[in-house]
């Protein structure tokens, strides 16, 4: 299925990297639906912006029949069903090393609502979509991961514990999904320049990692979304179960 056919889902799109994957699938003529969890100003107003193939959708992806509700809504407005869901949301993070929770007194519900936002909201995505994607023998799954499971380079035990389950539960549905033609991926991206997680990041380390790619250079979230189209590309119908690092070459191993 080209991506001008596909109904997408991107969750936590309307801000931060999950407003450019948007804008990435409806410049490639995809319907989008941007969800949105707050940020109902913001959500509208990326709608008004790229046109009416795009539906502003509100759900916690915490709670399984806020999902549920949204895509029921999604299918009725654009009479098919998700094709293609981006498992965007980020639970509420801020990337600063030194502000972080250190190993002594961070507690359990830190990591909690890590892995809700993470695990849980993208298990409920997938459940909800999944009846479509099975009758359309079609589906894309991708999941946005972190380059820090491979490179922890600052310990954010929460954010990188979560996305390294997430990395497992990409490959252990890739291969449950894969017989109804349904794919699931990852990419993974470090510190994008700039979102409204990385804000609070000091432009010393966004120096020192551009210094440290092979490209000089920070990923952008334009250019991490770029990526994110191929997964949903027919070039890549052979690609399951994959995580793709999106770093400017920062992690090559």
């Amino acid at each position: 299925m080209q991506i001008s056919e596909q109904l997408v889902l991107v969750t936590g799109a309307a801000r931060g990297l999950g407003q450019h994957i948007a804008r990435a699938f409806a410049a490639q003529g995809a319907r989008v639906i941007i969800n949105y969890h707050r940020s109902a100003d913001a959500a509208h107003a990326l709608v008004q912006e790229l046109g009416p193939r795009t539906l502003a959708a509100q759900a916690d992806v915490t709670d399984r029949h806020q999902v549920d509700t949204a895509l029921a809504l999604a299918q009725a407005h654009f009479g098919q069903p998700v094709s293609t869901v981006v498992n965007n949301a980020l639970a509420s993070f801020s990337f600063n090393g030194d502000a972080r929770d250190k190993a002594d007194r961070i507690g359990w519900a830190s990591f909690q609502a890590q892995f809700d936002g993470s695990v849980r909201g993208a298990l409920n995505t997938v459940q909800a979509a999944l009846p479509g994607m099975q009758a359309q023998r079609f589906g894309r799954v991708i999941n946005i991961g972190t380059n820090l499971f491979q490179n922890p380079v600052v310990p954010y035990h929460d954010y990188t514990a979560a996305k390294a389950a997430l990395l497992s539960l990409t490959r252990t549905l890739a291969g449950d999904l894969g017989p109804d033609g349904i794919t699931v991926n990852m990419l993974s991206g470090g510190l994008l320049r700039s979102t409204d997680a990385s804000a609070a990041t000091p432009e010393a380390v966004f120096d020192y990692i551009a210094a440290n790619t092979p490209l000089r250079s920070v990923t952008t979230p334009a250019e991490f979304a770029d990526a994110v189209l191929f997964f949903a590309s027919p070039w890549s119908r052979a690609v399951s179960g994959q995580n793709l690092v999106v770093d400017g070459g920062l992690v090559r191993d």
